[in-house]
This record gives C-alpha cells, structure tokens and sequence, in this order.
C-alpha cells in the first residue's frame, strides 16, 4: 500500500528527549508519510518543540490537549483527525524508541493483505530486548489472558505499534469506546474484531525506552484487566 496517505501518530507526554529524534526518523523512514503528535500539555516542553518542527516542516501536525488524559483518548484523537483528513492509513507506535521506525514500512505494507497490522513481539521471529523476566512473564500472560476472553486472533494485542486502514476504522462505534488508557489497545482490536477486521502479524523487535520515565503502572494493569472482563461479559458489537 502506497504511505502517499498514510498518518503516523504519536501520543506524548514528557517525551522531549526523545521525540526530536524519532519523529525525523519516521520522516525518513516515510518520507511521503505525515506524523501526528498528540500532546498531553507536556511540562517539558514537548508540545512547543511540535508547534517550532511543525513551522518549518509541513508534513509535521500537532494536537495539544489541557493536560495528561491517556493513551486511550490520545488514539481516539488520532483515529478522528485520519478520518476527517481523509487519510488512508493509520499506524500508532510509542514516542519512546522502544518500537523502531524501520517497522513502519513493513506494517504498511502489511495492509495490502489486512484492515489492521499488528507490530508483534509473539508471533515467530518477533523478539524482546531489555526486559527482565518479571515483565516478560505480566506481558505474556496479559496477552494469554486477552486471547482466552476475548477470542482475538493476534499474539500480541497489547502493543501499540500498528498499522489500520481508516476504511475498517470508519465501521466501529468511535464512541463505544470506553478505556482512556492503556487497556484501549485491546478494546479496539476487540471492535475491530466484531467488525469483521482481518489482521496480520508482523514482528518487531521492541526495546525498552531510550530516555523518560515509563507510563504504565499497576493501576493501568488493573484498569486493563476490568477492561477485559467488561468486554469478555459484553455483547460482540455488531
């Protein structure tokens, strides 16, 4: 699939360190691609280095939000800007390095063949790097756990690193849609799922963060496990 419309966005909230960096690498990787950032009012000044890129670069676009409302709602934003731009293609990685640019030709690509591509770090030659075993062991068995209530048909859904033909995204109630953070990522695929979406796999190597502070804490791990029972329990939208 051409990247000629095709929307890469990125949701931050203190990612000065490493924003610079990967949003000129996405434009590399990409070139006739558009990045979105969506920023949370970040304090340390990641909203306003956006606004100075966006100046002398017109592929650069910018959302900024009244303060930190989630990942969640940051995609949400994301997925209406694609749509009412009219762009084609959706892919959503995390602005802190730890999915690799270099993915993002090979998820595009990916949509010749599905409505939404997975970035997997579980299905054959997708790897992990950096991780202990502790965090090893939660992320498998958050994803075993996925796939038992919800009957998705992807290893890894609780990565970000996708690619979505906005057509597929078109189809979902945008405002069923309840989770703000994390546990969003299994909640769309969830809906896409009832959709009638096709997926595709495509490892990736992930890596922990280059600079930051992680976002994702044991209160998201618990949102993200209600969030499975409440739609494990609920009716297949239809």
């Amino acid at each position: 699939m051409s990247p000629s419309r095709t929307l890469v966005a990125l949701a931050t909230y203190n990612e000065i360190e490493n924003l610079p960096g990967l949003v000129d690498e996405i434009l590399r990787v990409l070139p006739e691609a558009d990045v979105l950032v969506v920023d949370d009012n970040s304090p340390d000044g990641t909203g306003q280095w956006c606004d100075q890129k966006a100046a002398s670069e017109p592929r650069m676009k910018c959302i900024h939000r009244s303060g930190k409302m989630g990942l969640g709602s940051a995609t949400m934003a994301a997925i209406r800007f694609a749509i009412e731009q009219s762009y084609e293609v959706l892919a959503t990685l995390d602005a802190d390095w730890s999915h690799d640019p270099r993915h993002l030709t090979e998820l595009v690509t990916a949509l010749e063949q599905a409505d939404v591509a997975v970035g997997s770090r579980y299905c054959p030659n997708g790897q992990i790097e950096g991780w202990p075993w502790q965090r090893r062991l939660l992320s498998r068995c958050s994803n075993a756990l996925t796939r038992l209530f919800l009957s998705l048909p992807v290893r890894d859904a609780s990565g970000a690193f996708r690619a979505y033909r906005v057509g597929k995204l078109k189809e979902i109630r945008l405002e069923s849609l309840q989770s703000s953070g994390y546990a969003h990522l299994e909640e769309i695929l969830w809906f896409l799922h009832g959709a009638g979406a096709s997926f595709i796999e495509v490892p990736i190597t992930f890596r922990e963060r280059r600079g930051g502070e992680a976002k994702i804490n044991a209160s998201e791990a618990a949102r993200q496990m209600r969030t499975l029972l409440r739609l494990s329990i609920g009716r297949q939208p239809s």
